[in-house]
């Protein structure tokens, strides 16, 4: 029994270590556009059925209740909490925010698609509506050279001004991506999602209709970290280390005792 309890309080170290890992990477990115926390999902380990309820214990009798010892706990999965984030002015006019569903598509190097909703964008040499990185932006937008007045509507009209000409031209129309099973997509750096299997294909639409969320020019969504949230969170964790940490101590002493004694 004290062997197995040890081995139990390591199981609880391991995921209390893991969901401080979520919450430290949630802090980190406070300040990160369009961040979505994550959230630590707990579940136990298989259970040892010593005695099963119902089992015969005479001839003329069975338990009641059985008899059933836990191996511990592990973090089953992260969720991605898909909350908006409050929509900050800039004031620039390549900065996008999404306010509702959806992402905006980019095209990655090697030609995958990736899905973000960090919306802070800008212009090449070339005139190409690009990610900070240099990825492009689908479908691609080219913005002439002396072109001016660049407006985006909230269903993704891009249009300007060009010289010579005494009404805006549209330029393009920016569509959006929204997924069936959001929470499935895969995180990956630079503000990225990528599709998964379970998060089915890429439903391509126009801004505001079918659920999608409108475009919001001159606007960029802020991280959904809550930072008292996640304190407590921290706090919280941190407690259950020790308890764990303090059970092995425990555990330990008793053998140690068990062994004087033998």
């Amino acid at each position: 029994m004290p062997s197995s309890a040890l081995q139990v309080a390591r199981t609880g170290l391991e995921a209390q270590d893991t969901r401080m890992r979520v919450i430290a990477n949630n802090l980190a990115n406070v300040s990160t556009t369009a961040f979505k926390r994550d959230r630590a999902n707990f579940a136990t380990l298989a259970y040892q059925d010593a005695r099963v309820a119902g089992a015969q214990s005479s001839t003329e009798t069975a338990y009641a209740t059985g008899l059933n010892l836990g191996t511990g706990v592990a973090v089953q999965s992260t969720t991605r909490m898909e909350t908006q984030g409050t929509l900050q002015t800039t004031g620039n006019s390549f900065d996008l925010a999404l306010d509702g569903d959806g992402y905006f598509q980019v095209q990655l190097p090697g030609g995958q698609l990736g899905y973000t909703r960090a919306g802070n964008f800008s212009r090449t040499a070339e005139g190409q509506l690009v990610t900070s990185q240099g990825y492009a932006v689908q479908p691609g937008i080219t913005v002439p050279e002396g072109a001016t007045t660049i407006t985006v509507s909230d269903d993704g009209t891009v249009s300007a001004q060009l010289a010579g000409q005494s009404e805006p031209t549209q330029l393009g129309q920016i569509t959006i991506a929204s997924f069936t099973n959001p929470v499935a997509l895969q995180s990956a750096s630079d503000n990225f999602m990528l599709e998964t299997a379970g998060s089915g294909p890429a439903q391509i639409g126009i801004a505001g209709e079918q659920g999608r969320g409108h475009i919001r020019q001159g606007m960029l969504e802020g991280s959904n970290v809550n930072i008292v949230e996640e304190l407590v969170d921290m706090i919280e964790t941190q407690r259950a280390y020790e308890i764990n940490s303090k059970m092995i101590s425990a555990v330990d002493e008793m053998l140690r005792n068990a062994n004087q004694t033998l």
